[in-house]
């Protein structure tokens, strides 16, 4: 049988084979979909082996075979699983999309290129794209998007965020009519693990990374999760989808982990206080502002987002009427990120033929306020020469800049102190104004840690 397109997509010529149907003597009738897979690592060989082994079981689930033609890596000698046959891989991407017995293509290929390109091509030959780019979808997301519409064909991308968490499609769909107000969450497994092993344990950063690498949870290279580079994509991803803006990663203000010490964690949690690296897309003032960011901040313990532990993730939505909703699961793996991708997959295969892709994301217009205007209530620690008149001159120089200290605690360090700050809400600004200026002060022999407090009900623009 033929899958129908769009209305702009069937009054194309397409050379392309049909989606053929399963014959009803079949054990599972079912119209199969012809899927081809771009790339084969963690992700892509856990799809593949889903689809190769248990085809029957999801078409007896949903009604239709998924069959994988064919697999296209950058070395086909490598190792694979024993379900992969070697006559599925290869190494000819653009072949393998423009082949007229595709009839959906997945990409798990990463980065930007080819990808792009592929993905590109496979939407105007009118075949759906199913992906978990988050590096393409973040900078390249919208014109891809326009392409896809412009095809009749679906672009889907589930997997992208918060791997088997549903966030993508309950923002795309479910809440398609509600106003969204806040998206927040903890999105990158790798640096909640190392800043859950930080507060229960009170190892440094340096040994819970080691540690996190060991076990395979970081890479070799982390600079992508501990610099807040994976989060921020996240973040752009979510931010556009929720308010129908064209944010790309580069417009994300992004601050990462690395600086963190185990005394200022300690402290936080001694305050009652997790320390969250978090992604949060907010809407402000009711728009057509919003705020995109990633940093990390002090959680309250009674706040949902404080009992993610581990490596695993959760999305906070909040919106107008629906109020409060969270999302928790496990973010990364092969496993759970594939599942993702399948539901992506049956909804592609659906869609193709029925003849009519998935809702549009909503498009606005939006601009993005500048961090520095951004207002927050923060935690600063800094380490001052121990004698009279040293407390009086820090004070000062928050007042000078418009700071109101909340709270204050002085800790003994041989010939120095460490003091500690909590803040009334503070325009970010001023905040960094304040702390350039202590830098500055001969008392002051390091501001070792700064920290945005969340959720407890005294900040401003970045209450959940």
């Amino acid at each position: 049988m033929t899958a129908a397109k769009g209305s702009r997509a069937s009054a194309q010529t397409s050379t392309r084979a049909p989606v053929t149907a399963v014959t009803q003597a079949h054990a599972h009738p079912a119209p199969t979909v012809r899927v081809a897979l771009l790339g084969c690592g963690n992700v892509g060989a856990a799809l593949a082996e889903i689809l190769l082994t248990r085809s029957d079981d999801v078409a007896a689930r949903t009604g239709i075979r998924l069959e994988l033609v064919g697999i296209a890596v950058a070395n086909a000698d490598r190792p694979r699983p024993p379900a992969i046959r070697a006559d599925l891989v290869g190494t000819d991407a653009a072949g393998l999309v423009a082949r007229d017995d595709v009839d959906v293509v997945v990409e798990v290929i990463g980065g930007l290129h080819p990808a792009h390109e592929l993905v590109e091509a496979a939407l105007r030959n009118g075949k759906p794209v199913v992906t978990a780019n988050k590096a393409l979808l973040a900078t390249a997301g919208a014109e891809l998007a326009q392409v896809a519409a412009d095809a009749g064909v679906d672009l889907l991308y589930e997997a992208a965020v918060a791997g088997a968490i549903p966030v993508i499609r309950p923002l795309r769909e479910s809440l398609a009519g509600e106003q969204i107000v806040r998206v927040m969450g903890i999105v990158n497994g790798t640096t909640n693990f190392i800043l859950t092993r930080m507060e229960e344990r009170g190892d440094s950063y340096d040994a819970v990374l080691r540690e996190a690498q060991e076990l395979g949870l970081a890479e070799r290279d982390p600079t992508a999760d501990v610099e807040g580079h994976d989060a921020a994509a996240k973040a752009a991803i979510l931010a556009s989808l929720a308010f129908g803006s064209d944010v790309v990663d580069a417009d994300v203000h992004r601050e990462g982990i690395s600086t963190l010490g185990a005394a200022d964690v300690a402290y936080a949690n001694r305050l009652g206080y997790s320390v969250k690296l978090l992604a949060i897309a907010e809407l402000l003032d009711g728009g057509p502002e919003i705020s995109v960011r990633v940093h990390p901040a002090m959680v309250p313990r009674t706040h949902p987002l404080a009992s993610v532990r581990g490596a695993f993730n959760a999305v906070f939505v909040e919106g107008a009427v629906s109020g409060e909703l969270m999302l928790y699961g496990r973010g990364a793996g092969g496993g759970p990120t594939a599942s993702a991708m399948l539901g992506d997959l049956v909804d592609a295969a659906r869609n193709l033929l029925a003849g009519a892709p998935a809702p549009a994301p909503k498009r606005t217009s939006t601009t993005v306020r500048e961090q520095s205007a951004m207002r927050s209530a923060f935690y600063l620690s800094m380490d001052v020469a121990d004698r009279p008149g040293v407390l009086a001159a820090v004070a000062k120089i928050f007042g000078d800049h418009d700071v109101s200290i909340r709270a204050m605690e002085q800790v003994g360090l041989a010939e120095e102190a460490r003091l500690i700050f909590l803040t009334h809400v503070a325009r970010e600004g001023d905040l960094l104004a304040t702390i350039d200026e202590l830098r500055r002060h001969k008392a002051v022999d390091r501001v070792s840690g700064v920290l945005r407090v969340i959720g407890d009900g005294t900040e401003g623009d970045e209450a959940p």
